[in-house]
């Protein structure tokens, strides 16, 4: 392997730990879902905005607008990296990968996002919101390979997404199935795989 590819979202980046109650978690429930409602994927996908999407959750959710846009609002601000994957983000780079990123993000996510210092460490990035298409369509994939001229034998995907990991598997990419629940875990298995 030469390339490592990161998903963003619960790879990455994650909520603050200490900021996410429960009434949060049932609100933003949907992201673990597959499919994501379609207010959503439009909103990664870059064709509509904060209003939109704030209004069609609140309907969604039988909130008020403004309440739905604070909790929008404020799941971006709480965001903070992993430090599991912060730390094998450090080990990557000096051990002379190429990173990179393919997420499907949001304007106001991504962002915020590239503004965190472990974003520096990547070397391109294929964000569905700048490309109007999202994962797992295999548009995304193609793009990626095309834009960085990757070798996809080199070419590791990492995603906490099954269909996102098959899709890029499917082009001939190596997957690998980030588990959410085991940051810690899933960071060590990496680390056999590609620092031995």
């Amino acid at each position: 392997m030469k390339n490592i590819v990161f998903d963003l979202g619960r790879v990455v980046f994650a909520h603050n730990p200490s900021r996410t109650t429960a009434e949060r978690k049932r609100f933003f429930s949907y992201v673990g879902e597959s499919p994501m409602p379609q207010f959503w994927v439009d909103y990664d996908r870059g064709t509509s905005s904060l209003e939109k999407v704030s209004e069609e959750l609140a309907a969604y959710r039988g909130v008020e607008v403004e309440y739905a846009r604070t909790m929008i609002e404020q799941s971006i601000e709480w965001q903070e990296p992993i430090a599991p994957t912060e730390a094998l983000i450090h080990e990557l780079k000096a051990a002379g990968y190429r990173l990179y990123v393919l997420s499907n993000m949001s304007r106001e996510f991504i962002a915020y996002l590239r503004r965190q210092d472990v974003y520096s460490y990547f070397d391109g990035d294929v964000i569905s919101c700048e490309e109007h298409v999202v994962k797992p369509m295999p548009e995304i994939y193609d793009i990626l390979v095309e834009r960085f001229d990757l070798d996809v034998s080199q070419t590791m995907f990492i995603d906490d997404r099954i269909e996102n990991v098959e899709a890029a598997q499917r082009r001939g990419i190596t997957p690998f199935h980030f588990d959410k629940e085991d940051y810690e875990g899933s960071c060590q298995r990496l680390r056999e795989i590609l620092l031995k």
